[in-house]
């Protein structure tokens, strides 16, 4: 027995001596301004001050850096009220008070974790950065209230840093898997060519198939399709609202539900070339992501991955990292043409650009595979 966990002990201290396991240290973003009247001249701010403003429903939370346990600021019930949404906090929100308390202290630091960030309980310049920033609407953590029906479900965070839905599910269908996905034409962006949406979501659904040995098929028929996408607005019936222009940008039902939703008063786009807009959100990546809740992963605490619940403005990330391959596989097992090893060349390429302690990681990776796969050999 102990020569079988010799080659994954091993492993699983070179992983850490070189650095795999996501850091959770944070920089901070680069500046967004949706503020016209804003300077473009002026970059500098003092230490204890966000470098930047968003336009969502959360704006106003940027008063709230720094302040200590023990205060009381006209507006933290507001906070309070975020964090009960995404799964932090328990209470009903009408018994939420302005008094910064041991419970928002408990939400922050669980918040921090789940998320990447210095686990410290504080409100701190990133810590409210992150919470400031547009994101999926399905919750974070695993004392996410169970869901009634309509209500988006449960989660249970593993050991790993993906995470799935309460009770793991998954599409049970006859092997090989193929799910059939349809547009809501009663439900659709005008702005956006609906060829060109179509291969948006045709671009994603083939990156998830590419790992797993599930296909996805678009038919016409949308009250018989396995996957159902549309754009709403507002309280659209599911029983989770959407919140306007950034804020929440879309959620998903977990398996075999089923349900996309895009929040129709964001300004997508497919390209940031000729969409100019400060607040546009890319469409390919919110779909990339959402795609990974259809299938029943929930979020990531690593900032890279898919599943990571935050997306600034004007960015995009439609590669699926390590942590999204690991975690569908599990549900899914994986594509019999996926080569893993190329998904780590192409996380080292990416990350080319990035510190050497990035770039380490991936390295890292590769060397702990390769010496995990001899040690394996040689004690079997």
């Amino acid at each position: 027995m102990q020569f079988l966990l010799l080659p994954f002990l091993v492993t699983f201290s070179l992983l850490n001596f070189y650095g795999v396991f996501p850091a959770t240290s944070t920089t901070l973003p680069t500046v967004i301004s949706v503020d016209d009247n804003d300077n473009d001249n002026d970059h500098h701010h003092h230490h204890d001050e966000l470098p930047f403003k968003y336009a969502t429903s959360w704006r106003d939370f940027e008063k709230f850096v720094n302040i200590q346990k023990g205060a009381r600021v006209t507006g933290i019930s507001d906070l309070k009220n975020y964090f009960h949404r995404f799964g932090y906090l328990s209470a009903a929100p009408e018994q939420f008070s302005d008094d910064f308390d041991g419970e928002l202290e408990s939400a922050i630091l669980t918040y921090q974790r789940n998320l990447g960030l210095r686990a410290t309980g504080k409100l701190d310049v990133d810590t409210v950065d992150l919470i400031m920033s547009p994101r999926c609407g399905l919750g974070d953590n695993h004392q996410h209230t169970t869901a009634g029906a309509g209500k988006l479900p449960k989660l249970v965070h593993e050991t790993r840093h993906f995470a799935y839905f309460e009770g793991r599910p998954r599409w049970v269908e006859t092997k090989p898997i193929t799910l059939t996905y349809s547009f809501d034409k009663n439900h659709m962006i005008n702005y956006i060519n609906e060829e060109e949406i179509k291969s948006v979501f045709s671009r994603a659904f083939t990156r998830w198939s590419e790992v797993i040995p599930v296909n996805f098929t678009e038919v016409e028929e949308y009250r018989t399709a396995d996957i159902k996408i549309g754009f709403l607005k507002g309280d659209h019936g599911d029983g989770e609202p959407f919140d306007g222009v950034l804020g929440v940008l879309a959620h998903a039902f977990s398996p075999e539900n089923g349900r996309l939703h895009l929040d129709g008063a964001e300004t997508w786009a497919v390209d940031f070339d000729t969409e100019k807009s400060s607040v546009a959100v890319d469409l390919e990546s919110v779909a990339t992501h959402e795609i990974g809740h259809v299938l029943g992963l929930a979020h990531s605490s690593v900032k890279d991955a898919i599943m990571y619940p935050s997306l600034r403005p004007r960015s995009k990330k439609v590669d699926l990292r390590i942590d999204d391959v690991a975690g569908v596989q599990a549900l899914y097992g994986s594509n019999p043409n996926f080569n893993y090893g190329s998904l780590l060349e192409s996380e080292e390429s990416s990350n080319s650009g990035a510190s050497g302690r990035d770039r380490g990681r991936v390295r890292g990776g590769v060397f702990a595979l390769t010496i995990w796969w001899l040690l394996t050999c040689w004690f079997l």
